[in-house]
């Protein structure tokens, strides 16, 4: 096992295989603290290596970590442990690794209790986990899993076990800004001391300093309800003051977008981003029902066949599992992937459906709607890059923050990227609330001029739908 000349205060970490097939870079997030990895750990990871999906490329990169260390550091290293001082990567942690990374280099009797039986990969890493424990009294031992089962096994053996948080965008959802400030009555009695307004191109601006200026960032909305009810996007930000723009009123009839009108407050700062050609990058998170499609698709068909400004919508979706060959399935990619976008049938549905006209005019409009809406896979995203595009990611919660990245960094000049998602409704294993790709893009992007967020936070689906979400 482990050379015994380490005999440091610093915690020794033992990792799970399902750690490193989330993060690779995990061997080089525990700062100052040792991490130890079983043998039975490098046979899993030897098992998943091959295909194509996000797992299997994760593995191939921890193999690839450990290779290039142990090849710099010879093979001595592997009974003393390599340092992880000088391997920091790029977005890596929040600090250089300074502890070291240790191998199991040699057999060990079980130390496990008589009730847990058999020889699983499990079992194995606890009864090495317990074995170091044993071998280092002095040293707290501590088993880092994703495996919500496994962390309940050390616990009853008496082990302590801890999820891995190190990839958390936010230690609490709650934390994600709603996209908007909601201001007092009084805030223009505070605040106009020193204002400026002017006009330009028919869009009205104000420059404004104050207290409550301060925690405002670009991009996010500030409204002013009362008798004098005002709306506005924040467009820059100074240390001394802060540029606003007021917004068009979308819950107007003759401001309708492809039809649709917002039918309260977030729904109409939705439609203000989704139609502002100078974001380029919008996150709207809501519950079911609070419209984040029918808006995202009204805004698009209106800015691609009436406006012109996009050649075609591009939409795409997770695939459960993620990542998968999305199966046997007959026909071409958007035939395979029909299955998967209901939502967006049932939004085109109420988009294209009119009041007046006959059969015949109403097939003709569907199938050119269809022609400008292009359903992909997530599958060939990677190495496309999309040009004058209007680029809908549904389902985003669902993503990793590396799947997030390269599929937005797929955008090239003129595109729109629209990310929709509720960061409560998580189907893909081992991601939270806290480390989807969804919130790990909201924060990292929050302040830039060029982009914008809303959390929609009524559902307008029907009363009865709003009802059972309240009330089941």
């Amino acid at each position: 096992m482990n050379s015994t000349q380490h005999q440091h205060p610093q915690r020794l970490f033992v990792l799970d295989t399902n750690v490193l097939m989330h993060d690779p870079t995990a061997l080089f997030r525990f700062q100052e603290h040792d991490v130890f990895l079983p043998m039975v750990v490098l046979e899993e990871l030897d098992q998943h290596k091959k295909g194509v999906s996000e797992v299997a490329r994760n593995v191939r990169q921890v193999s690839r970590f450990i290779n290039d260390m142990l090849s710099a550091a010879g093979i001595d290293a592997i009974h003393a442990g390599i340092s992880l001082l000088n391997q920091r990567l790029s977005g890596t942690g929040k600090g250089a690794a300074s502890g070291y990374l240790l191998f199991q280099t040699e057999a060990i009797a079980s130390q496990l209790p008589a009730h847990l039986l058999g020889d699983s990969a499990d079992n194995t890493i606890l009864a090495v986990a317990l074995s170091l424990r044993d071998k280092h009294p002095n040293r707290d031992v501590v088993l880092v899993s994703k495996d919500i089962n496994l962390r309940i096994k050390a616990t009853i053996i008496g082990l302590k076990a801890e999820d891995y948080f190190n990839d958390q965008v936010l230690d609490d959802a709650d934390l994600l800004p709603t996209g908007f400030h909601e201001l007092p009555n009084d805030f223009w009695e505070t605040h106009s001391k020193e204002m400026k307004s002017w006009q330009e191109h028919g869009h009205t601006f104000y420059k404004l300093s104050g207290p409550m200026t301060t925690s405002w960032l670009p991009g996010h909305f500030i409204a002013v309800t009362g008798d004098a009810p005002f709306q506005a996007i924040v467009r820059k930000k100074s240390p001394d003051h802060v540029v606003i723009e007021t917004v068009r009123d979308f819950t107007e009839p003759r401001h309708a977008v492809w039809g649709i009108n917002a039918r309260n407050r977030e729904q109409n700062f939705a439609l203000n981003l989704l139609t502002d050609p100078e974001i380029d990058i919008v996150t709207l998170l809501g519950t079911a029902g609070s419209g984040k499609t029918l808006l995202t698709l009204a805004a698009a068909l209106a800015q691609t066949l009436d406006e012109q400004l996009y050649k075609e919508i591009i939409m795409t979706r997770v695939t459960v599992p993620v990542g998968e060959d999305i199966g046997f399935l007959p026909g071409t990619e958007e035939e395979k992937m029909a299955p998967w976008m209901g939502a967006l049938m049932d939004n085109l549905e109420v988009l294209t459906q009119p009041t007046t006209g006959s059969k015949w005019g109403r097939n003709a409009t569907d199938e050119f709607l269809m022609s400008k809406i292009k359903v992909k896979s997530l599958n060939f995203m990677r190495g496309r890059t999309f040009l004058n595009r209007f680029v809908i990611i549904d389902e985003a919660q669902n993503l990793t923050p590396k799947q997030m990245k390269t599929l937005i960094t797929r955008a090239g000049p003129g595109t729109k990227v629209v990310c929709l998602g509720n960061i409560a409704q998580i189907d893909t294993p081992y991601l939270t609330e806290t480390s989807s790709g969804l919130t790990y893009v909201v924060d990292h992007l929050k302040g830039w001029e060029h982009a914008g967020h809303v959390t929609l936070q009524r559902g307008e689906r029907s009363r009865l739908a709003d009802y059972a979400s309240e009330h089941l």
